[in-house]
């Protein structure tokens, strides 16, 4: 049933995530055209927390769309652990008289939500923002577009150096329990291996593809390694190639946090524009303790708990497709 809102919170949490300024400002337009007070809460659980939350108008998200990052920041919070930190922020809830709060994360920030709904009973609603698109509900979370393409990008100049050089490089890029964005800028930058922690890494076997007669005629290869990926990230699989091949002229890049930031990709805005907008209806709708996703370019709702405990399950097709063009 349709609840009367009139104050609505808005926070991101966890690492930040390219579109994420997208968001709050689709979630702070939307109130605006319902006629909805918002409010942006500063460091996620924690300005709830110790109440550094302001109220938010349209032209305070005024040419906010393209920056990266976010614009009300993010911040680990222990204290939101406890039972006396969440009294807290309850506190402050309602304080200012908040109806309802829109989560930007991930899932520690669901999680946390859903504990905090069964204790106070406050409406929540969340948007998944993370690069390492690995929520179940949604086919793509905002920022994992934008850090795919930084992904690629940096990689296609690697392959400059690599081939001016005839070096093998290690590149390893986040995923320390997901490989979505290792198998898929894998694919699109050509890669000669992939390597994810979904699969196990068995060195002799890269070795034996490295070493193919096809790839033996290259004048460079890219391997892409997940952080996460069971031999323990691209150092460790450097040094134990180099051990086995003296013969290579090998280099390890870690692209690092670069995934992270840079300005949102068109798909990551239009993303999470949608899904800001979907976050606010949801809540006057009556809606709560659901993430807010897009499946098969419809907007979905999908429980906490089962978008946390049901992580998205890896394309197997698309681990075949790269077997077989790395071949």
């Amino acid at each position: 049933m349709p609840i009367k809102m009139k104050k609505i919170g808005v926070f991101t949490s966890g690492g930040d995530a390219p579109g994420m300024n997208a968001a709050i400002r689709a979630v702070v337009r939307t109130c605006a055209y319902s006629n909805i007070e918002c409010y942006g809460i500063y460091e996620g659980y924690k300005g709830l927390i110790e109440g550094n939350v302001i109220e938010l108008k349209s032209r305070d998200v005024s040419n906010i769309i393209q920056r990266g990052g976010t614009i009300l920041k993010s911040a680990r919070c222990k204290e939101f652990h406890e039972k006396e930190g969440r009294e807290k922020a309850y506190q402050t809830i309602k304080k200012i008289g908040l109806d309802g709060i829109v989560a930007i994360g991930g899932d520690g920030t669901f999680t946390g939500a859903s504990i905090f709904n069964k204790e106070f009973d406050v409406p929540f609603v969340g948007l998944p923002g993370t690069i390492d698109n690995d929520l179940y509900g949604t086919d793509n979370t905002i920022g994992y577009d934008t850090a795919l393409n930084t992904v690629i990008e940096a990689v296609d100049k690697i392959r400059d150096t690599a081939s001016s050089h005839n070096r093998l490089f290690m590149v390893e890029v986040m995923g320390k329990d997901a490989g979505f964005i290792a198998l898929r800028s894998g694919i699109g930058v050509g890669a000669e291996a992939i390597l994810i922690p979904e699969t196990p890494t068995y060195i002799n076997e890269l070795i034996r593809k490295l070493e193919s007669d096809r790839h033996g005629r290259k004048s460079s290869m890219i391997v892409i390694v997940a952080e996460g990926e069971s031999t323990g990230g691209a150092f460790e699989i450097a040094r134990q190639v180099k051990e086995k091949c003296p013969n290579y002229d090998s280099r390890v890049t870690v692209l690092g946090h670069i995934q992270r930031g840079g300005s949102p990709s068109a798909m990551d805005r239009v993303l999470a524009s949608r899904l800001g907008n979907a976050a606010v209806n949801a809540l006057i709708e009556g809606k709560t303790n659901v993430m807010i996703g897009v499946v098969n370019k419809n907007i979905a709702f999908t429980p906490f708990e089962k978008a946390i405990k049901h992580n998205q399950k890896i394309n197997m097709d698309l681990l075949t497709l790269a077997e077989i063009l790395s071949c």
